[in-house]
């Protein structure tokens, strides 16, 4: 039997969840559409998403006002959410963000750490060594450190909190794949692969790289899917132990193609702790939809697998890990640099993805936000820069 609610959301993923878990908020009845990650990658035959990992870094530090605003109210709410939900997501471990002192990189994150009053100091060279023996960096590097309210966030567990919270408020969850999002008569309608239809009085859709399905929407967004590569070491115990008290990292001390990012110790759900370094310079775009789930079903690239062990290797040079694995991942990217929030053809059926590799620590306010716009019919953030408008093919 079809079933109606006020609201449903179109992907079980960190934008999607979040949005729910806001719409779920107000009152509304809400579903949440969407199979969640797959036990068997390899002959998973639905979608796929990016946030099937342990370790994304988070803080307001960033050379974007706008970015750092959505990241800065999300983290705000992290603790609410885990006390609400019963589930840890959240590691308040630091982030360090290092480029070549001086350079108009850290001029622009010092900038922005002064625009919101955090406090994150400038560490020169000799302050980096002292405070971060663990990490190697060239002598003209400096960098800004976030000590309070940074640190990584475990995606996973972020998205089971939202849906945790959502289903207390009396969510409804469908462990389905959506088919197609349509306005039909006045209300949103969304065709499930089992062959159910469910309808709401509007749709949101938050796909993330999958939004450019053929048929999902009536139209189809321009979105840049980019197949990226990272990288876990897998650390012993005493590792674990001696490389505790690591922050997250960024770094953009020399050339663009060595700049790369780094996860403090994390354990996964193989029970093992690992280092995560991303950071992958190729440029390679996914443009079928097919080729996108075979991606993930994969290991990665060879060449950026090479290239980021290097880069691990120069980094921390006295890291001699367990072992070094690969995990396939995309990014997904829109021509503005901003997530999309806004109406694809009526104002029934919307559209929430683009999280351009800096969305997960900003999940929660972009969930919130595209909550708004189906709430309100009309997008009112005006403490942002950007319009997030849709562009479409």
């Amino acid at each position: 039997m079809d079933r109606h609610f006020d609201f449903v959301v179109v992907g079980r993923g960190m934008m999607g969840a979040a949005a729910a878990r806001h719409l779920t908020k107000t009152g509304a009845s809400v579903a949440l559409v969407g199979r969640g990650e797959p036990a068997d990658w390899k002959n998973h035959d639905g979608v796929f998403s990016s946030h099937y990992d342990s370790g994304r870094i988070t803080r307001t530090i960033d050379q974007n006002p706008d970015w750092a605003l959505l990241a800065n109210r999300s983290i705000a709410r992290y603790r609410d959410i885990e006390a609400e939900s019963g589930i840890t997501f959240y590691g308040e471990t630091g982030c360090l963000i290092t480029g070549a002192a001086g350079g108009d990189f850290l001029n622009n994150v010092e900038s922005v750490a002064r625009r919101y009053a955090l406090d994150a100091p400038l560490f020169d060279r000799a302050a980096l060594r002292s405070r971060f023996p663990w990490f190697d960096l060239p002598e003209t590097s400096a960098g800004v450190f976030e000590a309070t309210n940074a640190g990584y966030v475990d995606p996973r567990k972020l998205v089971s909190a939202q849906v945790v919270c959502m289903e207390k408020a009396g969510g409804v969850s469908i462990l389905d794949d959506a088919v197609s999002v349509t306005d039909a008569g006045g209300r949103g309608s969304v065709s499930l692969k089992s062959g159910a239809t469910v309808t709401a009085g509007r749709v949101l859709v938050a796909t993330g790289g999958f939004s450019r399905a053929p048929g999902l929407l009536p139209k189809v967004p321009a979105l840049v899917v980019k197949a990226r590569t990272v990288v876990l070491a897998q650390l012993t115990p005493a590792q674990a132990e001696a490389y505790r008290d690591m922050p997250s990292w960024i770094d953009e001390s020399t050339d663009p193609a060595d700049h790369f990012y780094f996860l403090p110790p994390i354990v996964y759900p193989d029970g093992q702790t690992y280092l995560k370094i991303g950071g992958d310079p190729t440029e390679v775009e996914i443009e079928d939809e097919q080729a996108v789930r075979d991606w993930f079903r994969g290991e990665g690239r060879p060449e950026a697998i090479v290239h980021l062990k290097h880069l691990l290797a120069r980094a921390i040079p006295d890291l001699d890990p367990v072992r070094l694995i690969s995990i396939p991942c995309i990014t997904t990217y829109t021509p503005h640099g901003y997530p999309y929030a806004g109406f694809v053809e009526s104002d029934r059926v919307a559209l929430l993805t683009g999280g351009n590799g800096a969305a997960a620590k900003s999940s929660d306010e972009i969930g919130r936000i595209g909550a708004d716009l189906v709430i309100r019919g009309r997008l009112d953030e005006p403490d942002y820069a950007t319009d997030f408008a849709v562009h479409f093919r």
